[in-house]
């Protein structure tokens, strides 16, 4: 089997549906063999769906054509190319996509899950952490009765942000009000559920050091991303100062980065994203990394089921698996309705045992959803949870103008 034509296919929200601009679009990207099989990746987006859409088609001259089973060499090609592909996410993130449906079409044509070309599995479910569950919280009582609603659903990990509107600094208000926050949800819950505290990476060293002494007396399980990213080699001093232990790896491209961010000791816990670190072939790599430095690993899983599915294979097979991040219970139908062939119950993923990435895709809800158009914006940050930075009845998000 050749591998005979590449897609990107942007898919997003109704026109009608309020949702957080992050989570209005997804990229979809499917490679067809020349016997007509078809197997699908995914790519993230986050105010770049297009830049990555158009890169899939860079990275496509380089598989099609090619035996399906030697598309490590096109790979290898692509990397060698690539100038900037180290830096590059819209690189990083169309090669993902291609590689996951590649690993998708090989795992389908042997008739085995993905787990079983990665050495085989160590687990077949896995706890899930509860994302997305504080749209239109504001007040600690709004943040604790959706907590307790996630607690009753069987969820035993919550994420969350608690910060506002809080960017770069932090007043004295900003931080009693994430304070609050985070109190009322730890009273809500009680000492057994795992808070999981999302910074989204906005805060200057000095405000990020601020949060987490403060934030540390509800025993959160990790803080994630606690300041601005090109600000990390702070990180160390923050782990000195806080004990909360650390986690963030989804702006990590490389197995490289991540050896370096744990040689240098700037982190406790690693979340790549598979679909925008290389998909499988690189995932091996990093997955090795987090083995040999002994460092759990709980993958960033934050925009659609294609990625979901992928990253559960990465999960059956890692032998420092710790957590997995779920958005599914936040998520909107149209979302829900692109994918048949994995469930969460309980808290718990059970992971697909069928061929390839073990679910189908169902193409009649591409074709129903597929867009050309840019993330929504405003007038929250298209990186927040919608109605979390200013109440969601002060404006509406605006879809991008056509391509």
């Amino acid at each position: 089997m050749k591998i005979q034509s590449v897609e990107a296919i942007e898919v997003a929200a109704p026109a009608d549906e309020l949702s957080s601009p992050w989570s209005s679009t997804v990229v979809l990207v499917k490679v067809t063999t020349s016997s007509g099989a078809v197997g699908w990746g995914e790519s993230p987006t986050t105010l770049m769906t297009h830049p990555v859409r158009s890169s899939v088609p860079e990275v496509a001259r380089f598989y099609e054509g090619r035996e399906l089973h030697d598309h490590g060499t096109g790979r290898r090609e692509f990397e060698r190319y690539s100038f900037y592909r180290y830096h590059s996410m819209e690189a990083t993130s169309a090669l993902s996509g291609v590689d996951i449906a590649c690993h998708d079409l090989i795992g389908r044509e042997l008739g085995t899950p993905i787990s079983t070309l990665l050495g085989g599995r160590l687990r077949e479910r896995v706890r899930a952490y509860s994302n997305g569950w504080y749209s239109d919280c504001i007040r600690p009582e709004e943040f604790a009765s959706k907590a307790r609603a996630m607690v009753r659903a069987g969820f035993t990990a919550l994420k969350f942000d608690p910060f506002g509107d809080q960017y770069r600094e932090i007043s004295p208000q900003g931080l009693r009000a994430a304070s609050e926050r985070v109190a009322a949800v730890r009273r809500a819950v009680g000492p057994d559920v795992d808070l999981l505290i999302e910074y989204h990476g906005r805060f200057l060293p000095s405000a990020a050091l601020r949060a987490g002494r403060e934030l540390d007396q509800y025993s959160p399980r990790f803080m994630e991303e606690p300041m601005i990213p090109e600000y990390n080699d702070a990180l160390a001093e923050f782990r000195q100062q806080v004990r909360t232990p650390v986690a963030l790896g989804e702006r990590l491209l490389t197995a490289a980065e991540f050896a370096s961010y744990l040689r240098r000791g700037l982190v406790d816990i690693l979340q790549p994203d598979i679909t925008n670190s290389g998909g499988f072939s690189y995932g091996r790599e990093i997955a090795g990394v987090a083995a040999a430095f002994g460092a759990p690993v709980a993958y960033h899983n934050a925009f659609g089921p294609v990625q979901t599915a992928a990253t559960l294979q990465m999960d059956a097979t890692l032998p420092t698996f710790f957590l997995q991040e779920s958005f599914e219970a936040s998520w909107p139908e149209w979302k829900r309705s692109l994918v048949r062939g994995y469930r969460i119950e309980k808290g718990h993923f059970e992971i697909p045992d069928g061929p390839g990435l073990g679910v189908e895709v169902d193409e009649r809800q591409v074709e129903r959803y597929r867009s050309d158009q840019m993330d929504p914006i405003g007038p929250e940050p298209p990186w927040v949870i919608a109605g979390t930075w200013v109440p969601r009845s002060v404006g509406r998000p605006k879809r991008g103008r056509r391509s």
